[in-house]
């Protein structure tokens, strides 16, 4: 058995009390970070202040700053790129690394592991994705505005989650786990059509060094390694050999996220069964107190063991995506100029197509594929739901946010006349399916029966 030094720690000066009024300041925070709909509500604030931004006297800093051109060289080579292109390109890497990890725990050990508990939101959710497609492409054929058919495919978990966290009495567990299963399916296929339909063209020998870089990833995962600064170096790896070889990068985050272990590196049993020994060991030398600090040490060390590469990398980086990278990415993206605009602007088929796309074809799709699951017998309705919870909820499901305004931002590359239209949609489209839904299951749906 491995044994801890008995070199004891220095010992520690106990922290000051945090001033009362300093602990006043922060409960307000504190508290709102508790929140569960928290991370939407933010979301929601930065649209609205890049909007106002974009809008005001001040309108030419909000451009200058997201235009604002970096520089970047290292080992004789040079980048240039925007602070909007650092964020859309670099930081969503991570945006898309979180869900690759959501993706792969939901898998593993969560609500999508077994067929039988992942076809009822694999089904609604292929609704959710083809009827609000097919509702744009019927409106947009023909136009330069078809290369945006996959916009409206989208579903904004945080957003979709904090709508249904208002109301979470009247939905029910239940729901709430099948709207985010079949959130995810919908980032699985929006991640699948980004790589397919968005890229830049194909190089056949960065795809060949981005092959092996996945290879090196996998022996990573094999060999249950935990440091992130190895995974970190992977990662960097795929996002350069990715973009090089025309696959839009931030995909490597996802690739990344599906290869961290997602099983403890040691079997729980056995290391219980050790830390039980070596802590009965230790209690039979109570009277040794210069090695508690060592003995504590190698105790966490043991526990730290029974912790999954994956659930330690989420627990990190979760805090940091859904309150500083989100946030930020919708600050840069959601400040559209409505000068000269009128409500007729919202009947132009780009954003009429993604209107129609989140608000109808997201609510049909999914309620009707779903009651048609369940007439087939393939499941059940989830937590004893009604069809006017199942009505609520895939209207909910038409918040269709973040990534479509990233899928957005890549249909519309070069055209800023449609990428303006585009986001008009995306935000009018995602408000009519937050306020409707949210009013459907407040006051029209009967409260479900909480376990």
């Amino acid at each position: 058995m491995e044994t801890p030094s008995t070199t004891p720690s220095p010992r520690t000066r106990a922290p000051a009390p945090v001033p009362a009024l300093f602990r006043v300041a922060i409960a307000p925070l504190q508290a709102f970070f508790r929140l569960q709909a928290s991370s939407g509500i933010l979301l929601a604030l930065c649209s609205v202040v890049a909007m106002v931004w974009a809008n005001s006297p001040w309108a030419s800093s909000y451009v200058g700053l997201f235009d604002a051109r970096l520089e970047l060289g290292v080992a004789g080579t040079h980048a240039s790129f925007t602070f909007q292109q650092l964020i859309n390109d670099g930081l969503m890497t991570l945006f898309f690394f979180l869900v690759g990890m959501e993706v792969k725990r939901e898998l593993s050990a969560g609500e999508l592991r077994t067929m039988s508990r992942a076809m009822l939101p694999l089904i609604a959710a292929l609704g959710g994705m083809v009827v609000p497609a097919a509702l744009y492409v019927a409106i947009n054929a023909g136009t330069p505005a078809m290369a945006g058919w996959a916009i409206p495919m989208a579903t904004d978990i945080a957003f979709a989650i904090g709508c249904l966290t208002l109301v979470k009495a009247r939905v029910g567990h239940g729901l709430i786990v099948f709207l985010t299963a079949l959130a995810i399916f919908d980032d699985i296929g929006g991640i699948l059509v980004i790589a397919l339909f968005y890229g830049t063209g194909l190089h056949v020998e960065w795809l060949l060094g981005a092959a092996a870089v996945v290879g090196v990833l996998m022996a990573l995962n094999r060999f249950y390694v935990r440091n992130g600064i190895v995974w970190l170096l992977g990662g960097v790896a795929l996002w350069y050999t990715m973009h090089h070889g025309g696959i839009h990068a931030t995909l490597a985050g996802v690739v990344v996220g599906l290869c961290i272990p997602s099983r403890p590196t040691r079997p729980g049993r056995n290391v219980l069964e050790e830390l039980s020994t070596y802590i009965r060991d230790c209690t039979q030398n109570a009277e040794d107190e210069s090695m508690r600090s060592a003995q504590l040490l190698y105790i966490e060390d043991r526990l730290e063991e029974l912790e999954p590469p994956l659930n330690r990398f989420e627990h990190l980086w979760h805090g940091w995506v859904a309150y500083g990278i989100v946030p930020l990415f919708a600050l840069a993206n959601s400040g559209i100029s409505v000068a000269g605009m009128g409500w007729k602007d919202l009947l132009a088929p780009l954003p009429l197509g993604i209107i129609a796309g989140l608000f109808v074809g997201k609510q049909v799709g999914i309620f009707l594929f779903t009651l048609a699951a369940v007439k087939l017998r393939v499941s059940t309705l989830p937590g004893g739901a009604g069809l006017g919870q199942l009505h609520g909820v895939s209207v909910v499901a038409g918040i269709g946010f973040t990534v479509a305004l990233f899928v957005a931002g890549l249909a519309f590359a070069g055209q800023p006349e449609l990428l303006n239209e585009a986001k008009l949609g995306i935000l009018v489209g995602s408000l009519l399916s937050a306020v409707v839904g949210y009013v459907l299951l407040r006051f029209v749906a009967k409260p479900v029966a909480q376990a």
